[in-house]
Formats: structure tokens, sequence, C-alpha cells
């Protein structure tokens, strides 16, 4: 979950390329950072806690001296987050240094087996075995790739490292099991990263690291090898110029501009291969089951795309929450197709999911927005959702671009793909109309009820999901206790919590859920509960109306799920709240 850069040039300004390489990772969390740079035949490290700009003002990162240099910043998994545990960590000696994402499942075994030889340890992470492991192969003689070469099997779980030397001080070298790692090229400059978006702008060739390769950079040159250690030919690929636009533009956050981009990813989300759609639907119709795999918004938007499965191609699927699907491989066979749903493409429960399926026989069909995605790599069929980089820790764009994915597949069932390629463009103006109607109101409900602890989001049928959705997004960004479910439930339990003043959105629109859902609400109200209303009919009960446009029934979760955005966005602010990135969370969550 964290992020990693290395730098090699002939640039005396490498550590300050470095240091903002770094910045333009933060969407994907962490709580440390720091820099080894090559200088003068010495290793210099940089390190410290908090934000990349305080621990800069601290340590001068972006001042140190090298051409050649690795960066860092941790999401803490293994030991608190200390100064001795942030990245890079040393051997013994202090001349090698690494960086890692991922984890070592079996650094405990190798720690103690090193510490009985005589290793000392600096730090509680998994990590620093790495070095440590590298320093026992250099002393007998072999090179900095020898010795990653050699240790690499030994790590067993995930991981992509770069490790660098004061014995080759002129380069770096990194490999990847499991988690992404990237080399990109400039003129004179070579780049690895655990995320292209990092190298916007600086590169001309893009080079993805396949599983178990290892790759020694120096500054005018990449080397690519095997796990044996035979060089290996890559062909690079061109670096997508939709990916280099990551800056905030007039915004004050990137959450805010990529909600107000959603009318605009939309109309990107239809534009889809007909025959892909056509193939992956008609697999979905002849498999013996359909599990859709996800976590978080991606498994709201699951939730709807199996109302729209059942709704309009009279198929049922079952969706796993991706922590539990390993719990239920025993049914996965030859037979099964795996819906895998992933915004980044490296979420860790999502792809080990997916390699126990492949190994059962199942196919699989992956829906990613992020190019050369280990998830995409496991897949037998990629559905990309055309976002562009969505940079705000919450998802927003990248979750309305799997609703309409959902709904073109669930048409392509019926062979109406044309159609609801015209009916996403059409709702994409409505989005437009949802957000310009909303912003006076949304502000009112967040003035009113922004130091309120708890709120409820109900809801029926296809729209229960976008209430999860919305309760997730409050939660996230705003750090209020939210809770979503079903209108039905309120009265088997959660209605015991209503008292006087206690915020209820519920989300009903025109449709056939209209009634019962209202029927619910009003017994909220009956106990004191403010009625916040998500729907293009006005009612005499409702304390709030989020208005919405009248759209068909199945595109109801589409428009819905824009203002309850905004609203987290709006509380957010309000309470003093980054909604780019919240505390404890990450964008990329590589870890179980």
């Amino acid at each position: 979950m964290c992020g990693i850069i290395g730098y090699c040039s002939k640039d005396t300004k490498a550590s300050s390329v470095i240091f903002q390489d770094l910045k333009r990772m933060e969407y994907r969390g962490y709580d440390s950072s720091g820099i080894a740079m090559m200088s003068g035949g010495k290793l210099l490290i940089r390190k410290g806690i908090g934000k990349l700009d305080e621990v800069n003002r601290q340590y001068k990162l972006d001042k140190m001296p090298g051409q050649v240099g690795i960066g860092h910043t941790r999401w803490a998994t293994h030991g608190g987050v200390t100064q001795p545990n942030t990245h890079p960590h040393t051997d013994c000696s202090g001349q090698i240094a690494v960086i890692h994402n991922g984890i070592i499942d079996n650094y405990q075994e190798l720690r103690k087996d090193l510490i009985k030889r005589g290793h000392r340890f600096a730090s509680e992470t998994d990590t620093e075995v790495i070095p440590h492991k590298i320093e026992d192969e250099m002393k007998r003689g072999r090179t900095l790739q020898e010795a990653v070469i050699a240790i690499a099997p030994r790590l067993h779980g995930s991981y992509a490292f770069l490790a660098i030397s004061t014995r080759e001080p002129g380069k770096i070298v990194g490999t990847r099991k499991g988690s992404p790692l990237v080399v990109g090229l400039g003129d004179h400059k070579a780049f690895a990263a655990s995320d292209s978006l990092a190298l916007a702008g600086q590169i001309n060739q893009l080079f993805p690291l396949g599983e178990g390769e290892v790759a020694v950079l120096s500054a005018d040159k990449a080397v690519f090898y095997d796990s044996t250690g035979r060089e290996i030919p890559k062909k690079a690929i061109k670096p997508d110029a939709v990916w280099s636009e990551n800056d905030k533009g007039s915004y004050d956050y990137f959450m805010l501009k990529e909600i107000m981009e959603q009318p605009k990813s939309l109309v990107a989300a239809a534009l889809q291969d007909k025959e892909i759609f056509t193939a992956v639907s008609l697999d979905i119709l002849r498999a013996g089951q359909v599990i859709v795999t996800a976590c978080g918004s991606s498994r709201y938007a699951a939730l709807v795309g199996r109302y729209l499965f059942s709704s309009v191609g009279k198929k049922f699927c079952e969706v796993v929450m991706a922590s539990e699907f390993q719990y239920f491989a025993d049914s996965v066979n030859k037979n099964t197709l795996v819906l895998a749903i992933s915004q980044s493409g490296e979420t860790l429960d999502v792809i080990e999911g997916v390699e126990l399926a492949r190994q059962e026989g199942a196919r699989i069909v992956s829906i990613i927005n992020r190019p050369q995605s280990l998830l995409g790599e496991l897949s037998h069929n990629v559905i990309y959702l055309n976002c562009g980089p969505e940079i705000g820790v919450a998802a927003t764009k990248s979750f309305l671009n799997q609703l309409a994915v959902f709904y073109l597949l669930s048409f392509s069932m019926v062979h109406s793909f044309d159609m609801a390629v015209d009916n996403i463009r059409k709702v994409s103006r409505q989005v437009s109309k949802t957000i310009e109607w909303n912003g006076e109101e949304i502000a009112r409900i967040t003035e009113k009820y922004h130091q309120k602890n708890d709120f409820y989001y109900i809801a029926r049928g296809i729209n229960f999901a976008i209430a999860s959705e919305g309760a997730l997004k409050l939660k996230e960004i705003s750090y209020i206790h939210a809770e979503g479910m079903p209108a039905g439930e309120l009265k088997h339990g959660t209605l015991s919590l209503i008292e006087e003043g206690t915020p209820v959105l519920v989300i009903c629109p025109g449709d056939y859920t209209y009634k019962e859902t209202l029927s619910n609400a009003i017994e909220a109200k009956a106990r004191g509960a403010q009625i916040i209303a998500v729907s293009d009919v006005n009612n005499e009960i409702y304390d709030h109306w989020i208005r919405l446009p009248k759209v068909h029934e199945l595109l109801y979760p589409i428009v819905a799920a824009v203002p309850l955005q905004l609203l987290a966005y709006s509380m957010a602010i309000k309470r003093g709240h980054n909604p780019d990135m919240p505390r404890n969370l990450a964008k990329s969550v590589t870890v179980k």
C-alpha cells in the first residue's frame, strides 16, 4: 500500500526528482517516508514520520546529494509508525539499502535465523530481513543483482523491492512477486516505481515488470532478467497520455474534481468494444455459477450488478467479499465464472481469490481501471472502466463507471448493447443536472448535521447498495459513523437506535420501491428521525429533499450515488478533514 521510487541519472538534483515522484504517490496512503541516496561512494539516508512535506521540512529530503537513489512512503503493517520502522532499511554495515512494498510472510523465521548468525536489527518490520539476506549473499562474492536473484525464492508472500549498495554505486536492482513494479526510461535517466503515475511526463518508454523478473537500472539503460538470472528482452510500451493528468486543476481537492468529472467519465465508460461485451455476456450466461468478488465500493457496485443481471439477463450470481472468497473456494470449479472488480487491479484480497479460482479451472473476467495491473495479468478477459486517474482515496468516478459496465453487460445478455450505450450517454446528462440542482441543499444539510455522530442510510431493491455506498463515503472521509441497510431491516434492530434528531438518509426514487421505502421512512420519522430524502418525488414527510431527475428505474443508482458523494465531501470539509487522504486508509490495498 506504500509507494516506492528508484531513480538513476546524471542529474545532481536527483533527490528532488525522487521527492516529487513520492508526492505524486501520496494518494496511495502513507504514514512515514524516507530517501536513500548514493553520494561520494557512501549511503546517505534520511527518513521520518508524518506527511512528506513535514518530513522534508525537518530532514531536507529534496536537498540530498547524489545521482542515484530510492524513496519510499510507508503504510504501517509490521511495526508501529516510528522512525526506525520507516523505510529505507539497511544491512548491518549500512552499505545496502532496501525499500519494499508487500508483506514477507516468513520474515519471523528468516529474522530468527539471521539473528542467530550475528545480524543486528534496528526495526520491527518484515522488510528489514531483505537487506540482511542480500548482505549475506554479497559477502559470498555475489553482485547485487546476483544476490537479489538468490534471495527472492526464499521470500514468501508478496513483494516489490528496490536495492542499492555502496559496492555498486551507479546501480539499482529491483524485483517483484505479487506486487506491482514498473520501469521507465527517459533521456539519460531510468526509473522504477510501484505506480506508473509517479513517472508521468518524465519517461518515453514503460516496461511493466513480470512476476519474478529482475530489473537492473543505470543512468542510461535498464536490463531485465528472469528468476534464474538469464537476460530477457522486454518490449516497451508507450506511456498513456491520459495517465499523465494528475493535477487538481482549479479544484481544492481531487475528490471534488473527480465528482465533477463523472458526466464525462460515464461517456468514456460507454466507449467499449461490443465484441468483448458480447463474448463476456455469453460466458456469464453459459457458466454453471457466476461469482463476483470485490471489496469496499466495488462490492457495492457488484450488488447493483447482481440485481441488473437478474432483472435483465435472468442470470443469478453471488457477490462475495474478496477477503472471504478463499473460504468458498471449495465450490469453485471449471464451470465457474469469476468477475473480479478492482479499480487499481492491485487489491491483494481480490488477487489471491482469483489465483485460487484459476487453480480450480474457473474463467476469470476482471473489471479494472488501471492499465498494466496484476489482476489483468491473471484474467482471461479484461474490461476497462476508462476513468483515467482517480487520485482521491474515496471511489467516485470509478464507482459510477463500474455501475455503467454492469449495466452494459446485463443488456449485452439480451443483445441490447447498443441501446445500453445510448442510455448511459443520456444518463450522463442527468448526472450533470443532479450536481447542478443540489449544491445549496447539500450545504444546508451539512450546516445542520455536521456535528451529528450517527447517520443511517436506507433503501430497497436495486437502491439498497447505493445506501450502503453512501454510508461508506460518509464514514470514510468525514469520520462520522454511518450505516447503510435495506429499509425493510430497519425495524429488526436498528430502529432502537433512532432518537430525536437522528439523520436518516432515504433513497426512494419514484420506482417500484417507492411506497414501501416511504413507509419505512415514516416509521423512522415517528421515532424522531430527520428524513433526508434522495428522490425525484417530493413528499411532505421529508425534512430535506435532495432532488433527482426522472430516469429509468434501472438507472437510479447512477444518479442517486452522486449527491451522496457530494454530501460526504461537504461534511468532511466542514469538519476540517482532507477528503483526498482520509486517516488510516489507502487507495490501493495491497495487503491483507
